[in-house]
């Protein structure tokens, strides 16, 4: 790890109001995103949706519901493509609206519940609940770059940079098929995967595009390693 812990809290309000405006002056919520097969509308309410499931799962660590964050993955997936078409007013506001629940319902965490596990769907166990701040941050500011509207990772704080890029390191090194690379930062940062063999060089903002999204703008390798699928 190369950067200092972040509390994701601090963070999160400011994002989300970007992530709004964003959303709100959009010319239209059809138009196509970074992520594939996805409209700008079915990010929107993707966003949307995850605070409803972050929710449910504070709701199941603190008051023992035992809630999953969707019931289904096909229920998931039915519920974005039925908010995907509103206008952009309409995803704001809904973007806004289950913003201001998560929060009022995330700060009811103590430490005691921190290793409650969590369950995207019945029976998929991802995490604790010591996650789910940065799960939050992660989701708002990430798909804030998938609508292609102007905000990017170069955006972020230095710090939130660092903190995104030492998890993504972090969970490549789990994976069996992750290259053998070196990732050195333009602002002086390094981190080996495996053998680090491959050497891949940008900024802070192009390393996590890449790691995160299969970004190519401002990387530097010969040849730029290929990442695992599905990471």
């Amino acid at each position: 790890m190369t950067g200092t812990p972040i509390d994701p809290g601090t963070y999160l309000a400011d994002h989300t109001a970007r992530l709004v405006a964003t959303t709100r002056a959009l010319p239209d919520a059809g138009g196509e995103s970074l992520c594939a097969g996805w409209t700008r509308g079915h990010v929107a309410t993707h966003v949307a949706r995850n605070a409803d499931g972050l929710v449910r799962l504070v709701r199941s660590a603190v008051d023992g519901t035992r809630e999953t964050m969707y019931a289904s993955r096909p229920e998931r997936n039915a519920d974005i493509d039925a908010g995907a078409d509103r206008s952009p007013a309409e995803l704001a506001d809904d973007l806004e609206a289950t913003a201001a629940a998560y929060a009022a319902e995330v700060v009811r965490l103590r430490p005691e519940h921190a290793g409650h596990a969590l369950e995207r769907t019945p029976g998929d166990v991802r995490g604790s609940a010591a996650d789910i701040p940065m799960m939050r941050l992660r989701e708002v500011t990430w798909h804030h770059v998938d609508l292609d509207a102007g905000f990017g990772f170069g955006d972020l704080e230095p710090e939130v940079q660092l903190a995104f890029l030492d998890e993504e390191v972090e969970r490549l090194r789990t994976l069996d098929d992750a290259p053998d690379v070196t990732l050195r930062s333009d602002e002086g940062e390094e981190w080996t995967v495996g053998l680090g063999t491959a050497s891949v060089t940008g900024t802070r903002a192009a390393l996590l595009g890449w790691l995160a999204r299969g970004l190519t703008d401002g990387v530097s390798a010969d040849p730029l390693p290929r990442l695992p699928d599905g990471r």
